[in-house]
């Protein structure tokens, strides 16, 4: 407990020599501190319920419950405005920012709200296209749980490198996932009558990725075939790559490990610099007391 006080008593120390642009960039990358907990928190909250929203709207409900969504979306995609903004004004080049792949997926996650928000009615009317290509485009708001698995920001850096891969390979996972059965709902649901919400999207990619084929979905547009097929390959191409990843590593911290028997229980594995077995407790040869 006084080791957290005296980090945060050192923190507000910090914080006095910085300028308020540096303090908006620390707080807006860092997650050590409460107040960096609380905004990744709240971010991912909102990336949740912003998914949620998405799909929620594939299903048939009430026209009132769709408005008070259409309000919600709104009030979210205004706070990741400002997330936005925010990150742009504290950033050291504002250039590179704009070009970085994480503020490319924010301007993605925000732009079609934005656009439907200030689209002339009539376009809901005549060009239906439009409105189906921005949502769309909804589906990959989901990017936006990337900046949150990196190597040291994943649970605030509380958990080994060996799971974090194990999380980055879930994580991985469910985007494919999810990505996929949003856009093969999108191509599908106005011709398969078999396709009538996100579930049974996210049904159907699932046996494919799966290779099982059931065979009681199957796409009936050559856009639901394209999407299939690409699917069936990047299911095939990034889940084991990142599986290999995994077990690499793993093998890696193991050849780490020096070829020791204990004289007292056996074990013959234990850390290259372990003076005692970590089973049993007894001194190792070759080790000094």
């Amino acid at each position: 407990m006084n080791g957290l006080q005296s980090s945060v008593g050192q923190e507000k120390k910090r914080t006095r020599h910085r300028t308020f642009r540096e303090a908006v960039e620390f707080y807006m990358i860092d997650f050590k501190t409460p107040l960096g907990k609380g905004i990744d928190l709240a971010i991912i909250t909102l990336n949740l319920l912003l998914v949620a929203i998405f799909v929620i709207n594939t299903y048939n409900i009430t026209s009132s419950l769709r408005g008070q969504l259409w309000t919600m979306e709104i009030l979210i995609v205004a706070i990741f405005i400002v997330e936005y903004f925010l990150r742009l004004y504290g950033a050291p080049n504002r250039l590179d920012y704009v070009k970085d792949i994480y503020s490319v997926i924010d301007l993605v996650a925000i732009m079609p709200t934005l656009i439907l928000l200030f689209l002339p009615s009539s376009y809901f009317i005549y060009d239906i296209r439009v409105i189906q290509t921005l949502r769309v485009l909804m589906v990959f708001r989901i990017f936006r749980f990337l900046r949150f698995i990196s190597r040291d920001h994943l649970l605030f850096g509380t958990i080994s490198p060996k799971m974090i891969n194990v999380a980055q390979l879930v994580v991985s996972i469910i985007i494919i996932f999810f990505v996929y059965s949003g856009l093969f709902y999108f191509v599908e649901s106005p011709v398969n009558p078999d396709v009538q919400n996100f579930g049974d999207a996210f049904y159907f990619t699932v046996v494919a990725v799966s290779t099982v084929g059931f065979g009681d979905i199957v796409p009936a547009s050559g856009a639901g075939r394209f999407v299939t097929v690409a699917m069936i390959i990047s299911g095939i191409i990034i889940i084991p790559f990142q599986a290999a990843r995994i077990f690499r590593a793993w093998l890696v911290a193991e050849r780490e490990k020096r070829i020791q028997i204990c004289p007292g229980c056996g074990l013959d594995r234990h850390d290259m610099d372990a003076g005692y077995c970590k089973k049993c407790g007894e001194l190792l040869a070759g080790s000094e007391e």
